[in-house]
């Protein structure tokens, strides 16, 4: 696999930037985010956002138990809070939309555990990491560019 041209335009990639920035400000859990996107760029395949997403996550405090073992949360459910498991869903339900369409169970969990603005900005997070993950594997960026 050859890496490609990793420039990207300035204006996206400011957009996309503010975009992420409001969607973790809104949210209001560093760790969390750090979690969603993590899931996500497990999902996606994308090397260099788990390589940049896990530093932050450390760098957040996350335990490196938590860490190794995300991408069988569902199995070790004792280590995440409802809050968290609830956003892991959904975040794997919006990057991966086999049926078209979010589960209303799915969806009805989240909104149980996060307030309307908070579910907000956690949709938005689950889709500006969905794209990054898109523009950063579509030109085969390797991970351990990004430095913190």
């Amino acid at each position: 696999m050859t890496a490609r041209t990793p420039h990207l335009d300035r204006e996206v990639a400011q957009a996309m930037s503010a975009l992420s920035a409001a969607a973790k400000k809104g949210l209001g859990d560093p760790v969390l985010a750090e979690l969603v996107m993590i899931r996500a760029s497990q999902l996606n395949h994308c090397a260099f956002c788990l390589d940049m997403h896990l530093a932050l996550a450390r760098k957040n405090g996350e335990s490196e138990q938590r860490l190794g073992l995300l991408d069988a949360w569902e199995e070790a459910e004792e280590l995440y809070g409802e809050r968290e498991r609830a956003a892991l869903a959904l975040t794997e339900a919006v990057t991966v939309l086999t049926e078209g369409f979010v589960p209303d169970a799915v969806y009805e969990r989240a909104a149980a555990q996060f307030s309307e603005s908070e579910l907000a900005h956690l949709v938005g997070l689950v889709a500006v990491i969905n794209s990054w993950n898109r523009l950063m594997v579509s030109r085969r960026i390797p991970p351990g560019g990004y430095t913190p």
